[in-house]
């Protein structure tokens, strides 16, 4: 699968606890991630992270491109409910691409811990199923 990983800047810490500790799932699958994110991620975990521009520079704009394209499956986002974002009007279209393509979208740890353990156990054949009857 591919899993694209994005953490606001006080929630990159986070993101890396969760990569590490789940370390043994996520290099079965083809990650990548905003610059920033992916670069504290590879470097802590060692796994192969492909790196896109930072989220203010239009990191997100580039995971949602491919989202669009179907070349995303899952996005783990860290987001940071607390503090405004500069570049919120990209966040809000990033959810809308989930929404409208079927990627399911954790924005926090729990719903992460769950995203990442049914795609462990292969429960997200339904992907493959909504896909097949979307009508273009």
């Amino acid at each position: 699968m591919n899993i694209a990983l994005i953490a606001h800047d006080k929630k990159k810490d986070l993101m890396v606890d969760f990569c590490i500790s789940y370390s043994a799932i996520l290099k079965k699958h083809n990650i990548c991630a905003t610059g920033t994110t992916g670069a504290v991620v590879a470097d802590a975990t060692g796994l192969p992270v492909k790196c896109f521009l930072p989220g203010i520079d239009g990191g997100d704009q580039q995971i949602g491109a491919r989202i669009a394209y179907n070349e995303i499956d899952a996005v783990l986002f860290f987001r940071d409910p607390l503090t405004q974002q500069k570049y919120e009007p990209n966040i809000d279209s990033l959810y809308r691409l989930c929404d409208v393509h079927n990627v399911p979208l954790a924005t926090n740890i729990a719903t992460a811990e769950l995203l990442i353990m049914g795609i462990e156990n292969g429960d997200l054949d339904w992907r493959e199923y909504v896909n097949s009857k979307r009508i273009v």
